[in-house]
């Protein structure tokens, strides 16, 4: 099992990821959230000069706010300051895209954009269509090392669909997905081998596969209602509220979809969220996305929640829901604490849990 952090993308961040790197973590994912956060690639470039072991990247990049040849430009760019270390994780852009009130990118744009950057990184001529007109591009002046392509980049696809984690298994080198439950990593890995035999390939045991949580480790006597606990967790239990949320509207307002955890909370909740007039509603819904806690929305962060969507517990339970992920074939998991606790959250676990499953 690999470690990995995650974190709000900030260019002041860049030493968050050497402190990762002195604690034994693997890697460090740099999200792509335009309307949010710092660049990714500022704060990449910085890491990529201030680290030595990390590995480092973007998780995720955003298909749908930079076309495909600045996308392989910006992250062989990366490799050039940090060759050998670097890896493309991409998405659909749930964040990116839905902050500016727009849907995902489709699977078939997905498809498209990791095309021509694995092209282009492959250091291929590639077709690549802009605005109705095709034309074969490729990256110029390779013997100058402006980029590197010759280390190569593998591409991670975050996907938690059916559809999409298909894809990851037909195209990419690894794949992402938010989920800490066995049971239902079980049911995705079956979606990731049939992609991967719609390719004509079977997955290897070196095909990377990430899971992202929110990781509390419990001191003796804690409970989930303490207020570190509530603090330490609280940005990722809101971030999936408004996750289910945004999705039950856009699917008609299908209560099927709501979480029993959220039961108790959710008209509360529906009732704060449709306070906010429609047209700006989403930015108000992205408001602490990932990154802190409302203070309205503590109300909504109950331990049923805590308990289901982060692995919250003193070291022995994290070590063991760690391990059953792992039987599941997952074969790194990656911390995203909020803002103000990862230092705390990212020296914890390394102290208290990564000993227990090296």
């Amino acid at each position: 099992m690999e470690f990995a952090i995650m974190f709000d993308t900030h260019v002041d961040k860049w030493d968050l990821i050497r402190y990762a790197e002195e604690l034994g973590y693997d890697r460090a994912y740099v999200p792509d959230s335009h309307l949010i956060w710092s660049d990714c690639y500022v704060t990449l470039g910085l890491a990529a000069v201030n680290t030595k072991r990390i590995k480092i990247g973007t998780g995720i990049a955003a298909p749908g706010t930079r076309i495909p040849p600045v996308t392989a430009h910006s992250i062989a760019s990366i490799n050039q300051l940090a060759p050998g270390r670097v890896f493309l994780g991409i998405g659909s852009g749930h964040t990116s895209m839905r902050v500016m009130g727009q849907n995902p990118v489709t699977i078939a744009e997905m498809r498209e954009h990791v095309r021509v950057v694995r092209g282009l990184l492959n250091g291929e001529e590639i077709d690549y269509d802009y605005r109705g007109k095709t034309q074969p591009i490729k990256f110029l002046h390779l013997d100058r090392h402006f980029i590197n392509i010759a280390d190569p980049i593998p591409i991670y696809l975050a996907a938690n669909g059916p559809r999409a984690i298909a894809l990851a298994g037909e195209i990419g080198d690894g794949w992402i997905t938010t989920t800490a439950k066995p049971r239902e990593v079980h049911g995705f890995l079956d979606h990731l081998n049939a992609g991967a035999k719609k390719a004509g390939k079977k997955l290897s045991k070196n095909f990377h596969r990430s899971f992202v949580t929110s990781v509390c480790v419990l001191r003796p006597g804690e409970k989930l209602t303490d207020d570190r606990v509530i603090n330490e967790t609280g940005s990722q239990v809101t971030c999936v509220l408004h996750l289910i949320y945004e999705m039950w509207a856009y699917l008609g307002r299908k209560d099927e979809i709501i979480p029993p955890y959220f039961a108790n909370v959710w008209d509360a909740y529906v009732k704060r969220v449709e306070s906010y007039p429609e047209k700006t509603r989403f930015q108000h819904i992205h408001d602490g996305h990932c990154t802190f806690l409302q203070p309205a929305e503590r109300k909504f962060v109950t331990p049923e929640a805590i308990a289901e969507i982060t692995i919250t517990g003193e070291p022995d339970y994290v070590v063991e829901r760690i391990r059953a992920m792992e039987a599941e074939g997952m074969t790194e998991v990656t911390l995203l604490p909020p803002a103000d606790y990862q230092r705390t959250v990212f020296r914890d676990f390394a102290e208290l849990v990564m000993p227990k499953l090296r």
